[in-house]
């Protein structure tokens, strides 16, 4: 299949593209694993570990790299489409994923690390940095560029924040406890605020995106081709 004009490298391909699909899918491998063998009460609890949205994102970065992988062994056009439209939300949520961490680890990490839960560095960053590092690679090196509008974005980033929101209140209603001890302090207003700022931060980090990879690959088509719905790239 032709490559796109835009994209850096190319892909679907049995070379990079390929390689940077299977370290990706392995260092997401090796994170599950790691979860499969720690044990917390989290691994016995309703939702498991699936009650963090760190995992989420994990489960959506293993998903696209899968299927990254698929398609440059086997070509197929709708396998490609297939990879890049689940990174359309995988990414920017990995981004965000990285950004809320981090920055409220720097405040407290007591409101996202439950006690008897703190990791070392190196699974500690496998689990909080590595996808963002790898999804962006891979949006930026090895694929199209989004077609997807901002209001669309931001109707899936919301419509996940609110689903993931239920999901939380569904596993507390089982287990007893949040996954993250942040919640313990919100209000249910507050809590709107904070799941409707984060679906904001979707957006943003979208846009922010789709902006390095105008600089990267050609800024001008990148953003005239960002206002476009999605559609199908050859």
């Amino acid at each position: 299949m032709a490559r796109h004009p835009l994209q850096r490298l190319s892909s679907p391909s049995t070379s990079l593209s390929l390689l940077l699909h299977i370290l990706g899918v392995a260092s997401f491998t090796y994170n599950f694993r790691f979860l499969n063998t720690w044990d917390t009460p989290t691994a016995e609890a309703y939702g498991w570990y699936f009650q963090y949205l760190t995992i989420v994102g994990l489960a959506l970065s293993q998903a696209t790299f899968a299927l990254g992988i698929l398609a440059d062994v086997t070509k197929i056009p709708a396998v490609f489409q297939a990879k890049n439209a689940v990174a359309v939300i995988a990414t920017p949520l990995e981004a965000v994923i990285s950004i809320l961490y981090w920055g409220i680890r720097v405040i407290d990490s007591r409101l996202v690390v439950p006690e008897g839960m703190e990791l070392d560095l190196i699974p500690d960053l496998g689990f909080h940095l590595a996808p963002t590092i790898f999804l962006t690679l891979d949006l930026v090196l090895f694929s199209p560029p989004w077609t997807i509008p901002v209001y669309s974005v931001m109707a899936l980033g919301t419509g996940l924040a609110f689903a993931y929101w239920y999901w939380v209140e569904l596993c507390f209603s089982n287990n007893g406890w949040y996954p993250y001890p942040l919640f313990e302090f919100l209000t249910t207003t507050q809590r709107v605020f904070l799941f409707t700022f984060s679906a904001g931060l979707v957006t943003a980090s979208s846009s922010g995106l789709k902006w390095v990879y105008g600089k990267v690959n050609g800024y001008e088509q990148a953003q005239k081709e960002a206002h476009k719905p999605l559609k199908k790239v050859e």
